[in-house]
């Protein structure tokens, strides 16, 4: 419903940002990572949103980037992970770092954020990892030049992570496609990232 929200930044504190559009502040709860990334009060900001609308609220969640907008839907789509503990997760790591935990079978290093045990950890891990099963990855668009498996090396890793962050398989592969295979796999998730979502990095 609403996409994003652009204007001077009114106000920021943890958990929360305000952004004025059109002389309406809109309350944005957001992520330590992305409240680390925003400008000083008054400077203009872009945010990212999804909006959560439940019997008793309405919530508006703002991300710097499409990446980390991306992330949180998908591991709010795991049953047991609500939009608060989406939020614990990416106030501790980073987009990358999720997709990695996810691949890598990783579940310890997600339960850093605040409220997700070991059970939920692995649920995600598991949840996300089996949207990955059997999928053929397809290079240039329509027509199948290569098909790459998840399993190839540090670009199939990569792949299968930004697919975890919600990205489709021909995306990701297009902008894993365009960089060194011999990268390390987080160096390669990171530029396609910044390709994929215009980082204003």
């Amino acid at each position: 419903m609403i996409y994003s929200v652009r204007g001077p930044l009114l106000h920021k504190e943890p958990g929360m940002a305000v952004v004025e559009c059109a002389g309406v502040g809109y309350k944005c709860l957001t992520s330590l990572n992305t409240l680390s990334r925003l400008p000083q009060r008054g400077e203009e900001v872009t945010l990212f949103t999804h909006l959560n609308v439940r019997e008793d609220a309405v919530d508006l969640f703002g991300f710097y980037d499409q990446s980390e907008l991306n992330c949180f839907k998908m591991l709010t789509s795991v049953s047991g992970v609500g939009p608060k503990a989406g939020l614990a997760i990416l106030s501790v790591l980073s987009p990358d770092q999720v997709a990695l935990s996810v691949v890598g079978g990783d579940a310890k290093a997600l339960t850093r954020a605040a409220g997700v045990g070991p059970k939920l950890a692995q649920r995600i891990v598991l949840e996300l990892k089996d949207k990955l099963k059997n999928v053929e990855l397809v290079f240039d668009g329509e027509e199948p030049a290569a098909h790459v498996s998840l399993d190839v090396g540090n670009a199939g890793e990569a792949i299968a992570a930004l697919t975890v962050l919600g990205y489709t398989q021909s995306e990701a592969a297009g902008a894993v496609a365009r960089l060194d295979s011999a990268l390390p796999v987080e160096e390669l998730i990171k530029r396609a990232l910044k390709a994929l979502s215009g980082s204003k990095a």
